[in-house]
């Protein structure tokens, strides 16, 4: 699976997490992402009309985007429906694994303890979510994780701002890092958009140093 993931992020190692409760603002969003030169996103299932704003941004044509905090099949069918390339989830549920399988779609379940780590590999998983990574204990914990387990890939996401952005893409284990710092909701409601794009093309070339 984690070849099919990075075969969608396309090499982008950075994946602003959105959550847009109004979608009005989607298609801006997305062209502020695009001009800061973000390859992918991901829009939450926390709002009513994340749907309707994955299907906006996803038709932007610039981004490649996936559904976040998809916590139920039906919600994995109904993001993939609405132009979702990957689903995202705060936790490993067997059955949100088995909708994206049958759909087509690569899955990042949130893992945050060895246990839950097993749980994913033995479901055929090598690439996961560490989540929430910064209140877990950060690069300490994701260095503890991927010593035994060499061949998983990590998206750390929670708590990660532009300060901690680096360290994390250092690592050899980190195939993207999630993080909402680039396009908050208070941006969303400000109209901030040349704000957002300025956030992800520092993060962007970050990435890239």
């Amino acid at each position: 699976m984690s070849t099919a993931l990075a075969d969608v992020l396309a090499g982008a190692r950075i994946l602003p997490v959105l959550t847009v409760p109004d979608p009005a603002t989607a298609a801006p969003l997305a062209e502020a992402l695009n001009a800061g030169g973000a390859r992918c996103a991901e829009v939450t299932f926390r709002t009513p009309d994340a749907e309707q704003v994955l299907k906006t941004m996803a038709a932007h044509g610039g981004l490649t985007v996936g559904a976040g905090t998809v916590l139920t099949p039906e919600q994995a069918e109904r993001a993939v429906a609405a132009g979702a390339r990957f689903v995202v989830s705060p936790g490993f549920d067997e059955e949100v694994v088995a909708k994206c399988r049958e759909v087509g779609v690569p899955v990042v379940p949130g893992i945050a303890t060895a246990t839950e780590l097993m749980r994913a590999l033995k479901a055929g998983l090598d690439t996961v979510k560490l989540f929430p990574a910064e209140p877990l204990g950060g690069l300490p914990t994701l260095r503890a994780l991927a010593a035994p387990f060499p061949r998983t890939r990590f998206v750390p996401t929670g708590g990660i701002d532009a300060s901690r952005l680096a360290a994390y893409l250092a690592h050899p284990a980190v195939l993207a890092v999630g993080g909402s710092w680039m396009a908050t909701t208070d941006h969303l409601r400000r109209g901030a958009y040349e704000e957002i794009r300025r956030l992800t093309a520092e993060a962007v070339e970050r990435s890239t140093t």
